[in-house]
């Protein structure tokens, strides 16, 4: 009977939602078309999580019998093993594996965890031969397999914060608490992931494979804005407040301009119109200021109509300084307004990608911050929020 503690680690695997494009592409790169993460021990093989373009059969939760697979071989000696062709491989071509489970290439390559405990394997099979490039190969292998373990110490430490937080009947000091260390602590697996999108997309790929590196670059640009937001509300909640570094600041058109650029490389298909008229500095926070700029513009394109065009408009006349964002969508009911910036609070309207509900309230206390203010206004032609604060308010 499978432990509890297996189950436990199979179901942690699956919520981490990296996993999922991490078999892809490792099936898009190396031309395999079995990929899978196992949990291993001295006594069991486990699947936590697999892509199987080959009907193989098995799913979450299926057990092998241990010394049935390589992956046991891999946890013996620590080291990885890449076959290309077991017929052709003197080490592997009479082993008992290849011939219990039909495949010809293969690779695994051990999931190592901070403490240097051994979890189990990233592995992948093919029946047929593969040109597998040995130098490449293991090194993407050993990326997933680094942000594999981190997001399990993640996930560890998320369990054993919520923990804490149950013990103490979840009270709101606590609470606040958790969700800095919880921001503080994804940062290095997110950096780690950010990195390997990178790579990835610097390295010649089919297109299905370059499609879900950006998938995890878009996904990882979504977490970090989480993770900022997170901080912040923890930093306020907890004395610290909307930390500025104002200054008299000339760039500010640059800086705007930056943010859109990025967001519009994570939503390719949006129009997204410009109007700056900066002739006078600014004396901000330039990066908080493209905060919530970030906010207000992955508010509109994620609420939005996807069909719409969103404007960003920027303006410093009279020594005051305006910033807006609009698009096009259904008219905000009255009684959702009056909540729309309030911690946590986030519209039903069926978006998977709602977040927390963090955005508009962050983006709000940095105008705060600012000594001015955010205003919406949602009508038939659109919803537009604008920033309105002095310009010279040194």
């Amino acid at each position: 009977m499978q432990s509890r503690a297996i189950e436990l680690d199979v179901q942690t695997i699956g919520r981490i939602s990296a996993v999922p494009s991490i078999l892809e592409m490792i099936c898009r790169s190396t031309g395999l078309r079995f990929a899978a993460v196992a949990r291993v021990t001295d006594t069991t093989w486990t699947l936590c999580a697999v892509r199987d373009e080959l009907a193989f059969g098995l799913q979450p939760g299926d057990d092998l019998e241990l010394k049935s697979t390589l992956c046991h071989e891999v946890r013996l000696s620590g080291a990885p093993i890449m076959i290309d062709h077991v017929a052709e491989d003197l080490a592997f071509k009479d082993h008992h594996t290849p011939k219990l489970y039909g495949f010809e290439s293969y690779i695994s390559y051990p999931i190592v965890r901070s403490n240097g405990e051994h979890f189990g394997t990233l592995c992948a099979l093919d029946p047929k031969p593969a040109r597998l490039g040995e130098g490449e190969t293991l090194k993407l292998f050993e990326l997933y397999s680094q942000l594999i373990s981190l997001q399990l110490d993640v996930e560890d430490r998320l369990r054993e914060t919520q923990a804490i937080v149950s013990a103490q009947q979840e009270t709101a000091q606590l609470r606040e608490q958790f969700i800095a260390v919880l921001g503080h602590d994804l940062r290095n697996p997110l950096s780690s992931m950010m990195m390997s999108a990178e790579v990835l997309l610097r390295t010649p790929l089919v297109e299905q494979g370059m499609a879900a590196a950006k998938r995890i670059k878009t996904s990882g640009h979504r977490m970090a804005q989480l993770i900022e937001n997170l901080m912040d509300f923890a930093r306020g909640r907890l004395g610290g407040g909307i930390v500025l570094t104002k200054e008299s600041n000339r760039a500010l058109e640059a800086t705007l301009s930056n943010i859109v650029a990025e967001l519009t490389s994570i939503h390719p298909g949006r129009h997204i119109e410009l109007l700056f008229d900066i002739s006078e500095p600014v004396f901000c926070d330039s990066v908080r200021i493209g905060q919530l700029l970030s906010n207000l513009l992955g508010n509109a394109l994620t609420h939005g109509d996807p069909a719409g065009v969103v404007r960003v408009v920027a303006r410093c006349r009279d020594q005051t300084f305006n910033l807006s964002v609009s698009n096009a969508g259904t008219v905000i009911p009255a009684d959702i307004l009056e909540r729309l910036f309030e911690p946590f609070y986030r519209v039903a309207d069926g978006n998977e990608h709602e977040g927390l509900g963090l955005g508009l309230f962050i983006a709000s206390e940095i105008a705060k911050a600012h000594s001015g203010g955010l205003n919406v206004l949602s009508e038939s032609a659109g919803t537009t929020f604008t920033l309105t604060m002095p310009a010279d308010l040194a």
